[in-house]
């Protein structure tokens, strides 16, 4: 029937007469809250779906070191040794320069505890043997320098007697000249005397025999220059022969000179490269002395020892220990999908939830998280790893109202990161999600735009 009045009959009835069926007709109360819960609940998830919903690359990775200074490494010797004795402990701090290890000398050329000194003993006998040559040398050069000055005396000395013989002979010469003028002229004298001595008497006979003694004087004065030129041009020739002997002689005694010199200067460059040799492995092995002991080479904690006990050879280049630097400037390593590297760039905000570190994350509205930290990032990697994935470097963010970084974290402790990207709604980050969609930009990063620019 028609319930056209406003008075209801249904309570009435209901107290008079107590109808079930009628009791059963009308609608729960717990639903219409359920309704009214349902309600509220969608009308708070539709107006969530337009909140704005800040998009975010999703990275994992461990806590590292900005720079490879502060990094963990491994301390090496540089020589083989045997292990003597340990100074340090597995978690010790130490100083730059502090001992950490003794090592003793396994090769048997270093094995003479006095081989320093003996080392200086063969240098100095060297340095001495090297003067000996030097002073070799100077003497050499002394020697050619006179044999050079006895050159030019006797060259001058065996011209001037050619010269001498030279006028010798042209004197003789002249006097041969002479002689046999008058040779002729007691000839021609001595045969008219004779004529006459035979044809008339004209010339008596001790004229005669006074013209031949004259011609018999004058044929011996003759006979006597011509064998005074004889001898004068024999000297002449020898002398001339002399004269070309003489660069002989002496440069056969100046090449012998120089001959010796050169020896002496090589053997001079021996032992300036053997003494070179010397003060070199003098050196070495001084240096090889300070390598017993192996050093910090930097102030950190020693945190794992790779050898142990004692006795214990160790080969070049081996590792001994790991140092891990003290106050590092800490870093994280996070990597990304290479999908999602063209949306980052340097200078990009990044929260950070480390490992051990309580948080509540909600990666699309960063200011309602709790128990993450900031981070910017500073590298990019210009490759992939192993696995297709680039690695970030995050330092941490410096800006009033930030919360720093822990001072509890450690090396090598793992970290998830979000790497912050533009504002959309959560409907649209809802939708890209569900179909797979990257994240979206406004407009291109700026180092890509320098990048085209520079082009």
């Amino acid at each position: 029937m028609l319930n056209l009045s406003k008075q209801s009959t249904s309570k009435q009835i209901n107290e008079q007469f107590e109808l079930y069926s009628l009791n059963t007709l009308h609608t729960p109360r717990s639903a219409v809250i359920l309704k009214r819960w349902l309600m509220v609940i969608g009308i708070i998830l539709i107006a969530v779906l337009f909140l704005p919903w800040q998009q975010n690359v999703t990275g994992k990775g461990d806590i590292s070191a900005f720079t490879p200074k502060d990094r963990p490494q491994n301390i090496q010797n540089i020589i083989s040794g045997r292990i003597e004795k340990w100074m340090v402990k597995e978690g010790d701090l130490v100083q730059a320069g502090d001992t950490l290890l003794v090592i003793s000398e396994t090769k048997d050329d270093y094995f003479d505890p006095n081989l320093p000194s003996r080392l200086k003993e063969q240098l100095s006998a060297k340095q001495d043997g090297i003067t000996s040559y030097q002073l070799k040398i100077e003497a050499l050069d002394q020697q050619i320098a006179a044999l050079e000055q006895n050159q030019k005396f006797s060259l001058q000395k065996a011209r001037n007697k050619v010269k001498q013989g030279f006028l010798k002979v042209t004197s003789d010469s002249t006097d041969a000249l002479a002689e046999q003028v008058q040779f002729n002229i007691a000839q021609t004298r001595y045969d008219r005397g004779e004529d006459q001595y035979k044809n008339g008497g004209l010339v008596s006979l001790s004229e005669l025999e006074s013209r031949r003694l004259k011609l018999q004087e004058t044929r011996a004065k003759l006979v006597s220059t011509q064998n005074k030129l004889a001898i004068s041009r024999q000297e002449l020739i020898n002398a001339q022969i002399e004269l070309n002997s003489i660069n002989a002689e002496y440069a056969e005694k100046i090449s012998k000179a120089q001959s010796d010199r050169s020896s002496a200067l090589s053997a001079l460059a021996a032992g300036q490269y053997e003494l070179s040799q010397l003060n070199n492995k003098i050196t070495n092995v001084g240096i090889r002395r300070n390598q017993y002991f192996i050093k910090a080479p930097q102030e950190g904690y020693v945190v794992r020892s790779l050898k142990a006990g004692i006795g214990e050879m160790i080969k070049e280049g081996e590792s001994i220990c790991t140092l891990q630097p003290f106050a590092p400037e800490m870093a994280v390593e996070l990597y990304v999908k290479a999908m999602d590297v063209p949306l980052i760039t340097e200078g990009r905000e990044v929260r950070l939830q480390f490992e051990g570190w309580p948080s509540l994350v909600f990666s699309g509205w960063p200011s309602a998280t709790v128990g993450t930290f900031g981070g910017i990032v500073k590298v990019i990697d210009r490759i992939d790893n192993s696995k297709g994935e680039y690695r970030l470097l995050i330092v941490p963010k410096i800006h009033k109202g930030e919360q720093e970084w822990p001072k509890q974290l450690r090396m090598g402790s793992g970290v998830v990161g979000w790497v912050m990207l533009n504002d959309v709604p959560v409907w649209y980050e809802i939708w890209r999600q569900l179909n797979a969609f990257p994240p979206t930009l406004k407009q291109e990063p700026e180092a890509a735009l320098k990048t085209e620019k520079a082009k």
